[in-house]
């Protein structure tokens, strides 16, 4: 019987076998197709099982998520934003496999918990930083999920100071202001002529002033939105990972510095915030957990199929 691990994100789909330790081989990876996305999900999920018997199939998604109805509307993929059956889609698939389901966030956390950064930690904060901003908290051993699936979605954070207007609809969220897109379209509002986040990061790295200050404005909001939520939860470990959030010291001095400034209660003197050790791995490595035993981390939820 085969495992299946899939990564739903905002740009790309990745998926891959799992293994009885819940380790993800044979990955592969395609973008996110511009129209037919479930095709091209669908696709992907045949390729990568071969012609096996499917046992079960861990999801980790972009949200928002609906874990009550197995449902996914990444405000990322306007195909399915207004919601998409995407458990329904896989059981469909693959008739008789248990479907496990959360948000992108949550396998974020429990891939740092098992393998990364957060090994041995009860409580965590797990964020990634790439194309959107998103994160998974992990409480005393438990996944907080919430009502819907969607605990830990820091991407919709309010940053001081910044009106930017967000594509959930709001204004000033974190996502709006330091995901990589974001950064790159401050950046060439004031000039810049470069078109990625990994130029982007160059360019500060080079000495480009206004690379550097896009940066720097991406890392004040993320330690506003760090130190916000390490209050909010009582944690003393944040890690943060995602392709943007490797970019070094413009982006992680600012981070430091504005967690530093303002989280400042007793109860945060302790606090830590790490690099992801798992980089762009992280997503899937959760969700092939989720494949291999749904029971691993006791939950505040029944996943979906599980």
């Amino acid at each position: 019987m085969t495992l299946l691990a899939l990564d739903i994100g905002a740009t790309k789909f990745a998926a891959g076998t799992v293994d009885s330790d819940g380790v993800v081989g044979g990955i592969e990876r395609i973008p996110v197709p511009a129209s037919g996305v479930w095709d091209g999900c669908r696709e992907l999920l045949l390729r990568v099982a071969d012609g096996a018997e499917v046992s079960a199939v861990g999801i980790g998604s972009a949200g928002p998520v609906d874990v009550r109805t197995g449902t996914t509307g990444p405000i990322n993929i306007p195909e399915w934003a207004s919601g998409f059956a995407l458990v329904d889609a896989v059981r469909k698939v693959f008739p008789g496999a248990e479907v496990r389901f959360a948000i992108d966030g949550v396998c974020l956390a429990l891939a740092e918990q098992h393998w990364g950064a957060a090994r041995g930690v009860p409580s965590v904060l797990a964020l990634t930083v790439s194309s959107g901003i998103g994160g998974g908290v992990i409480s005393e051993g438990r996944v907080v999920v919430g009502r819907t699936g969607n605990a830990g979605h820091i991407g919709h954070i309010i940053v001081p100071g910044n009106e930017e207007p967000c594509a959930c609809g709001g204004f000033g969220c974190v996502e709006a202001v330091a995901s990589g897109p974001s950064s790159v379209r401050w950046a060439r509002r004031q000039g810049w002529t470069g078109s990625t986040g990994v130029e982007l990061s160059q360019a500060a790295h080079a000495g480009d002033e206004i690379a550097v200050a896009a940066l720097g404005r991406a890392g004040t909001a993320l330690g506003y939105a760090i130190a916000s939520a390490a209050a909010l939860l009582d944690t003393h470990l944040v890690v943060v990972g995602g392709g943007f959030a490797q970019s070094g010291e413009p982006l992680w001095r600012p981070l430091r510095e504005t967690v530093a400034r303002h989280a400042r209660l007793t109860f945060l003197r302790e606090l830590r915030v790490l690099p992801s050790e798992l980089t762009d791995q992280a997503t899937i490595m959760g969700a092939g957990l989720l494949a291999c035993d749904g029971t691993t981390y006791p939950c505040d939820f029944s996943p979906v199929g599980g």
